[in-house]
């Protein structure tokens, strides 16, 4: 690991950081659970309200964090249809040679691009930049699972608590 990696990685799972997205969560789910009525999916509601959550907690810093607090509904993408283009075939015109070294790029290009697409805000960014993003993106959505699964169990344990009880024979 890098120290850019480390950076990322230790901003997001310091303590003050992570109850700071823990509070946000909570008013945010609070905020859906009031307004569920109106919303046409509550789990995407659920998605959408953690996700903004997470880019408040960012404080706008980070590019993924501004696209989904600038965007109106939180993370909802319209996708374009793709479009069809004829294709040819490159390998009667390029040499045994440099044929590899073309594929290899055009490979590397074509995953940069769709981890582009993966990180909010960095569709057309250059690829350190993408890296940069795509590395405190993955730091800061392990932290928000992290706390997914905390606010899970502490809904799920009231639950399990009287059956746990009435089995014992109070």
């Amino acid at each position: 690991m890098d120290s850019m990696e480390k950076k990322s990685q230790a901003k997001w799972r310091t303590g003050s950081q992570q109850r700071n997205y823990a509070r946000k969560l909570m008013q945010a789910l609070r905020h859906v659970r009031q307004n569920t009525m109106a919303a046409a999916s509550p789990s995407r509601a659920v998605r959408e309200a953690a996700d903004r959550a997470l880019a408040v907690a960012a404080k706008g810093r980070t590019r993924w964090s501004r696209a989904i607090l600038s965007s109106r509904g939180g993370l909802s993408v319209v996708r374009k249809p793709r479009k069809f283009r004829a294709r040819c075939s490159i390998r009667s015109r390029t040499p045994n040679k440099l044929r590899g070294a073309a594929t290899r790029n055009t490979e590397l290009n074509g995953r940069v691009r769709i981890l582009g697409r993966l990180v909010p805000g960095c569709r057309k960014m250059s690829f350190p930049t993408i890296l940069d993003e795509a590395r405190d993106y993955i730091a800061a959505l392990e932290m928000q699972v992290m706390a997914m699964r905390a606010v899970a169990e502490l809904l799920s344990a009231p639950a399990a608590l009287p059956s746990a009880v009435s089995g014992s024979g109070f």
